[in-house]
């Protein structure tokens, strides 16, 4: 069924459909939609603007029953500079595994965009102290309501959000209601990891000792 669904980018509708939107709104859009290439499907997302396609993303770490629908990512995680900001992204459960975000920031991502399907509760808060450990702005887009896969319910927390590089809540959305905001962020400011005078998010990391 997922096979059925899953489209090649950037040839595929979807893409093409979100491209034509940025180009007529002049905006960016991060998306995710199910990649087809080749037999293989991936739990994938896109990042389009006024100029097209940008670049794709295909989640590395998959949750629960994904593993019998989708293969892991195969790339690297990569940052799209658009001029304005520098773009990370990574896709619903990557945010379990902290060094998705460490290695976006230490790529030099100002924001992290993370489209998402959450079912579990604990991510709002979480991405909070992501957010802190490396001094960057996220954007989590997720679902509301319910979806029966299978035999198994899945209901979607919602609580979609825009954080600050210290963990600002600039926005969280309610659980059970669509909803759209726009916040002004100034991107540059995740650049400065200065957190004391004499302190350094990345020059005092001991990697030597990890």
């Amino acid at each position: 069924m997922v096979f059925g669904l899953a489209e090649t980018i950037p040839e595929g509708q979807t893409t093409q459909a979100l491209i034509k939107l940025s180009k007529e709104k002049h905006r960016y859009i991060v998306a995710g939609l199910s990649e087809r290439e080749g037999n293989y499907s991936y739990n994938s997302a896109i990042l389009v603007g006024p100029s097209g396609f940008i670049g794709c993303y295909r989640k590395l770490h998959l949750f629960h029953h994904e593993k019998l629908w989708f293969e892991p990512g195969n790339g690297a995680l990569n940052i799209y500079d658009i001029g304005q900001a520098r773009i990370g992204i990574m896709i619903c459960f990557d945010w379990f595994f902290p060094e998705v975000a460490r290695s976006l920031a230490l790529k030099g991502a100002d924001i992290i965009c993370h489209p998402a399907n959450l079912v579990l509760p604990y991510c709002p808060q979480a991405m909070i102290t992501r957010c802190v450990e490396n001094r960057v702005f996220a954007i989590t887009a997720n679902r509301i309501g319910a979806e029966k896969r299978s035999e198994e319910m899945l209901t979607f927390i919602g609580s979609s959000q825009i954080l600050g590089i210290k963990g600002e809540i600039l926005y969280r959305a309610s659980s059970d209601r669509e909803e759209s905001m726009v916040v002004e962020i100034n991107p540059k400011n995740a650049r400065d990891k200065q957190i004391t005078p004499a302190n350094h998010l990345f020059h005092d990391r001991r990697v030597e000792f990890l």
